[in-house]
């Protein structure tokens, strides 16, 4: 970690909620490297204590709660805590509103009570639902199909309002398939559903196959297709939105390679990183999987600058691999 702001940097002071997790870690990692001072606030229920980075003050707290830690000193809030798990959206859709929207509704609050008018908030590519077209753009139409999908879009919402009406400068980043490691920041979730660390426990023994849904979509090898983001580059597009937002606007932008990855490539790729065997399950089409979804990331490119730099799926793997085979030997 830096001890000084980077060249042409101001250093400032940032609270990250939800920084106890994947990418709100990475993201305050990437906040102190530049020179800034960082508090996370995350209560813990889906993030690791082990997960904030060194160097971050924390708190263990609710967003519902953020009045109590806001204040006029902080210069911006970059907003992670949000459950995300699509399959119990479903099932328990209550704890999505609750959580996403009510927690949203209370941090927008607290940053009006201390004067706190610039947001970052972690969106995703989930608001889509089935894409009409690829790659998928920011005026495509937003049609979510799992309450997962609909919370968030609920903030997209909410965030607009609060731009025009407060004068909030807030950019959504809406997310595709987020992968790699960053450091000593990496996937940790429990459960765990995404497709690159699961494969990666079939590498580590900890899983005896990987589960293919669906081998018959309309994809060059029948396996559905995701745009994958190394973490790094996704961190690095959040500190670029601290500059680009704007008093009284609300801008959203997508953030992927562009590119699509099968999953049966992801699978072979997984192989040839690890130098494992990697046995497949094939199991029936999950409801609400489109075959296809690929970002296109001009805005992000047009507004904030931004250009991923990690795009090679065998790096992307590579380096979740050097953190999951870390973990194995230091978890119980």
């Amino acid at each position: 970690m830096s001890d000084s702001p980077k060249a042409g940097t101001t250093p400032k002071k940032y609270l990250v909620t939800g920084g106890a997790g994947y990418v709100g870690s990475v993201v305050a990692q990437h906040l102190l490297e530049a020179g800034h001072t960082v508090t996370v606030l995350d209560d813990l229920s889906t993030g690791f204590r082990a997960g904030v980075p060194a160097g971050a003050a924390f708190i263990e707290g609710r967003i519902q709660d953020a009045a109590r830690h806001l204040d006029p000193s902080y210069d911006g809030v970059l907003h992670f805590a949000a459950f995300s798990q699509v399959g119990e959206s479903v099932v328990n859709p209550e704890k999505y509103w609750v959580n996403n929207v009510g927690g949203t509704t209370a941090l927008l609050a607290a940053m009006r009570e201390h004067g706190v008018r610039t947001l970052v908030f972690s969106s995703t590519a989930a608001t889509y639902g089935e894409p009409v077209s690829s790659p998928i753009t920011e005026t495509d139409p937003t049609a979510p199909t799992s309450p997962y999908g609909a919370s968030k879009l609920a903030v997209d919402h909410m965030i607009s309002g609060e731009a025009t009406a407060h004068g909030l400068a807030a950019v959504s980043l809406r997310y595709f398939n987020v992968a790699g490691a960053y450091g000593s920041c990496g996937e940790r979730h429990d459960p765990e559903s995404h497709l690159i660390p699961l494969v990666l426990h079939v590498a580590l023994g900890k899983r005896e196959s990987i589960n293919v849904y669906g081998d018959d979509y309309p994809t060059p090898d029948g396996t559905c297709v995701r745009d994958y983001i190394h973490v790094a580059d996704l961190a690095e597009a959040h500190l670029l939105a601290l500059t680009a937002a704007a008093p009284g606007e609300h801008l959203i932008c997508n953030l992927g390679n562009g590119n699509g990855f099968s999953v049966r490539e992801v699978i072979e790729t997984v192989r040839k990183v690890t130098g494992h065997p990697v046995p497949e399950t094939a199991a029936p089409r999950r409801g609400g999987d489109p075959a296809v979804l690929v970002a296109s990331a001009a805005t992000a490119t047009e507004r904030l600058g931004w250009q991923p730099s990690r795009a090679d799926l065998a790096g992307i793997i590579a380096d979740a691999w050097q953190f999951a085979r870390r973990e194995d030997t230091t978890t119980p």
